[in-house]
């Protein structure tokens, strides 16, 4: 069993997205786990303020370092108290400034470890010193800002934990689909025959597996090389 656990501001959005589908499916059955903690119930002040302003001016607000490090204290000690023992733990903190989660990434993480902790940031971020002190990566979803981290934190769990062992029915659901390999996808197709006057390809229907599978194969190239060339260059690297 892999088990998430989702620091942020808000549980309920993540509970929401998380618990719903294929993720939420997994849940109940105990392949992955996944627990949300309200940083704001592990402020010290008496208002539950978890932001301030940044030294040396700036718009915006903050997230304070001690709210984060209490909850993450927290994470531990219940682990702890359930007897779940991590053999191989990594806390991510889900920022722009991190690198640009890739499905070999995300296979990386699945493969490597059995806990992730998330740090979902707001406002203008967190303080640098929590980072410091308790992230060993950052990660985004792409070159763009968000108003915070809950989005792609559950972007991150639905993407890893689709490759731990019970989520799919088959390692092949993984495997074989656009990004496993380096190239996108190739069409799929499904009953009727026809639509609007577009027919499945023959070659689909000739049941011969050894032409389907080239057939697939250079369409998935085709494909990669109009839309995405890019990803051509990374696996030629």
């Amino acid at each position: 069993m892999m088990r998430f656990d989702i620091m942020t501001l808000f549980p309920d959005l993540v509970n929401r997205i998380l618990g719903e589908s294929i993720i939420g499916r997994a849940q109940k059955s105990g392949a992955i786990r996944v627990e949300t903690y309200n940083i704001r119930d592990y402020s010290e002040d008496k208002h539950h303020r978890v932001d301030d302003t940044p030294y040396g001016g700036g718009k915006g607000m903050l997230m304070a370092a001690p709210p984060i490090y209490n909850c993450f204290e927290a994470v531990l000690n219940r682990q702890k108290e359930e007897g779940f023992s991590s053999q191989s733990r990594r806390v991510i903190y889900l920022s722009p400034k991190g690198k640009v989660l890739t499905q070999a990434h995300a296979k990386e993480l699945a493969q490597t470890y059995d806990n992730l902790i998330l740090l979902c940031g707001h406002y203008e971020g967190v303080d640098q010193r929590i980072v410091d002190e308790i992230v060993d990566e950052e990660i985004s979803i792409g070159d763009y800002v968000l108003t915070g981290g809950e989005l792609p934190a559950c972007i991150l769990t639905d993407c890893v934990a689709r490759m731990v062992e019970g989520v799919l029915a088959d390692s092949e659901c993984y495997e074989k689909e656009s990004l496993s390999d380096g190239l996108l996808e190739y069409p799929q197709y499904t009953r009727p025959y026809e639509f609007h006057g577009r027919v499945v390809p023959e070659i689909l229907i000739s049941g011969d597996h050894a032409k389907v599978d080239a057939w697939r194969d250079a369409r998935a190239k085709e494909l990669t090389e109009d839309l995405r060339p890019d990803l051509l260059q990374e696996k030629i690297k």
